[in-house]
């Protein structure tokens, strides 16, 4: 009896799997059933059905299935699942990853098809699955990240949000550019994201006042090897908070962690801000006014000095529609001798002031394109110069030639007051004397008859020497040596500095430094170049600079005490020039001159640019 049932059951079987056959031949699904009823000792049923796939059919998959009878009799196998039938975006990004460089397939993950459920967005299942292969990650549990993933955030960053889900790629060595940039651009995707770290009750600002440091300069500008990202210093998987005793960023183990970059950092040094906001008063007050300061020292300059050119603009148009008056008249005064030559600027000066040029644009080409990081035309300049480490040595070569130039100033100076003997005089009549750099009362009188005849109130005053837009340039070499120079030297020998200063001293280093060199190249490149080339009647370079020489009519217009009091001393033949300069020097220098205010204005688009750009 028992053996009738068992073949009944047989022929039972039998009849359905032919019935199902006949469905497939014409091109009807086969039911799941069927097949567990001979593959239900490795598949549940019940498991398959709550499955992800439990919708789909098992020929769905296995599409040589489709011929029952052939598959029964063992004329067809049932070759490997082809996944990218169904999942052809994930299995590109697979293909290409380092999983699959590495023999990992889709089921390296997804290990049983026939069980797998939907993982529903929850990153804890990401945790898992990762650290089945990678269990030394087990850290990251434990991690800031990590916690807050198993409190069930759906923002907090698990495996997948840095190495990605299926496109993973393999972690270049931190010596690449590629893994520098790698080391932070994850984090900043998250961090840069104002409103979901408001919504976690996180600072709102790490990404901002990262990107605004030299560290993140760096980054921004595609060339960070030299300089840390955010796991250099948090780590990339054990983060943990400040207060925490393992913390990298404690305050026990901070100068552990700054130097490893910072070989000879100290407790003092490592109380840097690293992520201190200027625009941030109550956390850090001191950058806070630094930069209000210098924000006013740079707003209140330039508001008065190109008031003063745009007056001194117009007032020269119409003095020099007045001269062509005159001239159309037959009404001026034919002076004899009037294109004879005189010099007014030595070799020595003519080449300490080429070298001021130099080194002067160098400083703003390497320096600018730091200022303003986030510009296009600043990281095409820094990938011209091969990024910023290059850019930095440029940069720190043009400082040097600064200091020269300065030392030589500071050379003449005592050259003047103390050494030469051709000058009468004790020190301080020296110093206040007419041919002294030194501003003294008769510029405040040249500063007030100025202003008169820019408001045409008065006549234009005649200068000795120097004018008092010239002594205010040469003074302010010495005010920007102490601002930008003492600032430079700190940033450029940080570790020297720790030693004795805390660390906050060069995040307010850095403002100076920024702001103050924001202020030369704006002043230099318009006020300083207006001044000397653009106004109406020199227009469009003064060329005494370089060849030292100009006319008697130059002379006795521009400089009319000068020229009298010379006479006066009956030493003015003295100046008088033989030999004009040559063609080829000419040539060079009007060139490399006209170089120079080109770049110069370019630099002053870019810098405007940048500003109402943003």
């Amino acid at each position: 009896m028992y053996r009738f049932y068992k073949q009944l059951i047989f022929l039972s079987c039998l009849l359905i799997m032919l019935q199902s056959a006949v469905f497939a031949a014409n091109g009807m699904a086969i039911d799941p059933v069927d097949c567990l009823g001979c593959h239900s000792s490795k598949i549940s049923a019940a498991h398959f059905g709550a499955s992800a796939h439990g919708k789909n059919g098992c020929t769905s998959c296995h599409l040589e299935g489709v011929n029952l009878l052939k598959h029964m009799t063992g004329r067809v196998k049932l070759e490997k699942v082809n996944c990218a039938r169904c999942h052809q975006k994930e299995y590109g990004e697979q293909a290409g990853s380092v999983h699959q460089q590495r023999g990992i397939s889709c089921t390296g993950c997804h290990s049983d098809i026939h069980t797998s459920t939907s993982w529903n967005k929850d990153k804890r299942v990401v945790l898992q699955k990762c650290t089945g292969c990678h269990p030394k990650k087990k850290q990251f549990f434990t991690s800031v990240h990590g916690k807050a993933v198993f409190a069930g955030s759906k923002d907090a960053a698990d495996c997948s949000d840095c190495h990605g889900l299926h496109a993973i790629k393999q972690v270049q060595s931190a010596q690449t550019t590629e893994g520098r940039m790698f080391h932070s651009s994850v984090c900043i995707k998250c961090h840069a994201n104002e409103e979901m770290m408001r919504r976690n009750h996180l600072t709102a600002t790490a990404a901002e006042t990262f990107l605004e440091n030299y560290h993140g300069k760096g980054y921004r500008l595609g060339s960070p090897g030299r300089a840390a990202g955010c796991s250099d210093c948090h780590t990339a998987h054990a983060v943990l908070p400040q207060a925490d005793p393992a913390s990298t960023v404690n305050k026990k183990n901070v100068v552990a962690v700054c130097g490893s970059c910072h070989t000879n950092a100290t407790p003092l040094f490592a109380q840097y801000f690293a992520h201190g906001s200027h625009s941030d008063r109550k956390n850090y007050p001191l950058l806070y006014w630094t930069f209000l300061a210098m924000t006013g020292l740079l707003v209140g300059t330039f508001a008065v000095f190109w008031v003063h050119t745009l007056l001194w603009m117009f007032r020269g148009f119409v003095e020099n529609r007045e001269k062509q008056a005159a001239l159309l008249e037959d009404k001026v005064h034919h002076l004899p001798g009037a294109n004879k030559l005189y010099y007014r600027f030595q070799k020595r000066h003519i080449f300490l002031h080429f070298t001021v040029i130099i080194s002067f644009l160098g400083l703003a080409l390497t320096g600018l394109p730091l200022k303003f990081s986030d510009q296009v035309w600043a990281k095409t300049l820094m990938s011209f110069y091969g990024g910023v480490h290059y850019a930095g040595l440029i940069h720190r070569g043009c400082a040097i030639l600064t200091f020269y130039y300065f030392l030589g100033a500071l050379l003449m100076s005592i050259d003047y007051l103390i050494i030469r003997k051709d000058i009468e005089g004790n020190i301080l009549q020296r110093l206040f004397g007419p041919d002294s750099l030194m501003p003294n009362f008769r510029d405040l009188k040249d500063v007030i008859g100025m202003v008169r005849w820019f408001l045409f109130k008065g006549e234009k005053p005649v200068f000795e020497r120097w004018t008092y837009w010239e002594k205010f340039d040469f003074i302010a070499v010495f005010w920007g040596m102490f601002a930008i120079g003492g600032s430079g030297l700190m940033l450029w020998f940080p570790e020297f500095f720790g030693h004795f200063l805390p660390g906050w001293v060069l995040n307010v280093a850095t403002i100076i430094h920024s702001d103050e060199a924001l202020l030369a190249t704006g002043f230099i490149f318009t006020v300083h170049f207006f001044n000397t080339h653009g106004r109406p009647e020199k227009f469009p370079m003064d060329f005494v600079i370089f060849n030292g020489q100009m006319t008697k009519e130059e002379f006795i217009e521009e400089r009319g005490d000068q020229w009298k009091r010379y006479e006066e001393l009956g030493i003015t033949e003295k100046f008088q020039v033989t030999k004009p300069s040559g063609i080829l020097y000419d040539f060079f220098f009007k060139g490399f001159g006209f170089t120079a205010v080109f770049i110069g204005l370019s630099l002053v688009f870019f810098m405007l640019y940048a500003f109402f750009s943003k």
